[in-house]
C-alpha cells in the first residue's frame, strides 16, 4: 500500500510538471506572436512577418521561388523566444504589392534594393541572414555590399557556385541563351499546380507530412494577372547572378562570415553539389546535409531551428 502511494505521488508530480511546462510553452507563444505588417519601400507596399523582441539579435529571412515569407511561419515561432525575426515578401510574391512590369524592374538587383530599403526603413543595422533559393542571390548582394552589418549566414539550398547548377537548370539556361516565346513556355510548368507540388514533395521522406497549404497559398500570387510574366522575367534575370559568384566567393574568403549550412540533400533544384564548395572559401563553417528536399523547413524545421539556435549562441555575443 505504501509503495502504491509513493508511485501515485510520483505520477502526480510528473503530471504537474508536464502541465506547467505546457502552460509555459503556451504563454511563451502568446508572448512572442508573429505579427503581420506592411511598410512602403521605394514606392512599393511590402508585406512582412515579424516575431520576437527587437532587443534580440535580428535574423533576416529571405524566401525562395515560388513561395513567400509563409515558408518561415514555423521557424519564426520556434525561434521567437530568443531572436528578432523579419521575413519580407518580395514584390509580386506573397502578400506584397505587385507593381505592373512597365513600372517596376523584376530583377535580382532590384529585389536586393527593395530588401536593402526594407532594412533601412526598419532601422536594422546588424543582422544574420537566412538565405534560401532566390534569397541567396538577393542576400549575397547585400552581404557583399555591407559585410560589416552581417553577423552570420544561414544557407539552406541557396547557390553561389557553378557546381550547383545541374540538370534542373538546362531549360532555364536554354532560355538565357535564346529568349524565345517557345523556350519561355517550357518553363511555365514550374509554377503550375503540379509543378509547385513537385517542388515541395520531391526528395522528402514522407510526402503525406507536407501540407498542401504550401502550394495552394503560392498559387494565390502566382495566378495574379501578369505574374506568369514576372516569373519568366525572374528566370531570365537569374543569369545575372552567375557572373557575381566569384565576387561573392571573394567576400567569403575576405570577411569569413560565420556560416551554417542546413541543406536538403535530396533537392533536384539546388543539389548538394552546390553545398560543398562553400567549404573551400569559408573557415568558420558548420555543415549539415539533411535527408529531405528543396523546402527543407517543411520536413526538418525543428531540427533546423535547433541547429540555428546552437550555432548563433556560439557565434553571436
Amino acid at each position: 500500500m505504501k509503495t502504491i502511494q509513493i508511485n501515485f505521488k510520483k505520477i502526480t508530480l510528473f503530471i504537474t510538471v508536464i502541465v506547467i511546462g505546457m502552460i509555459s510553452l503556451e504563454t511563451m507563444a502568446q508572448r512572442n506572436p508573429t505579427l503581420n505588417k506592411t511598410v512602403e519601400v521605394n514606392g512599393v507596399e511590402i508585406f512582412y512577418r515579424e516575431a520576437g523582441s527587437k532587443d534580440s539579435h535580428t535574423i533576416l529571412l529571405l524566401h525562395g521561388y515560388p513561395t513567400s515569407s509563409h515558408m518561415f511561419r514555423n521557424l519564426m515561432k520556434d525561434l521567437s523566444d530568443s531572436y528578432h525575426l523579419l521575413a519580407p515578401d518580395y514584390p509580386g510574391y506573397g502578400n506584397s504589392e505587385q507593381p505592373p512590369m512597365d513600372e517596376f524592374d523584376y530583377t535580382f538587383d532590384n529585389m536586393a534594393a527593395i530588401v536593402e530599403g526594407f532594412l533601412e526603413k526598419l532601422d536594422v543595422k546588424k543582422y544574420s541572414i537566412y538565405l534560401m533559393d532566390y534569397g541567396a542571390p538577393i542576400g549575397f548582394r547585400i552581404a557583399a555590399k555591407y559585410p560589416e552589418r552581417v553577423d552570420a549566414l544561414i544557407i539552406q539550398n541557396g547557390n553561389a557556385y557553378d557546381e550547383g547548377l545541374l540538370e534542373f537548370w538546362d531549360p532555364i539556361k536554354k532560355y538565357w541563351n535564346d529568349k524565345t516565346e517557345e523556350n519561355g513556355k517550357a518553363l511555365e510548368g514550374f509554377h503550375s499546380l503540379d509543378g509547385l507540388k513537385w517542388q515541395y514533395t520531391h526528395g522528402v521522406r514522407d510526402p503525406e507530412k507536407i501540407s498542401p497549404d504550401n502550394w495552394n497559398i503560392d498559387l494565390t500570387h502566382l495566378t495574379r494577372d501578369e505574374n506568369d510574366k514576372i516569373q519568366l522575367a525572374m528566370f531570365y534575370d537569374y543569369r545575372t547572378n552567375v557572373p557575381l559568384y566569384p565576387g561573392w566567393q571573394e567576400y567569403f574568403r575576405t570577411y569569413q562570415p560565420p556560416t551554417l549550412i542546413v541543406w536538403g540533400k535530396n533537392d533536384y533544384i539546388f543539389p548538394s553539389e552546390g553545398a560543398f564548395p562553400y567549404k573551400r572559401d569559408l573557415k568558420n563553417i558548420e555543415f549539415h546535409l539533411l535527408d529531405t528536399g528543396h523546402f527543407a523547413l517543411e520536413e526538418e524545421g525543428e531540427v533546423i531551428a535547433e541547429l540555428i539556435r546552437e550555432f548563433l549562441s556560439n557565434q553571436i555575443n
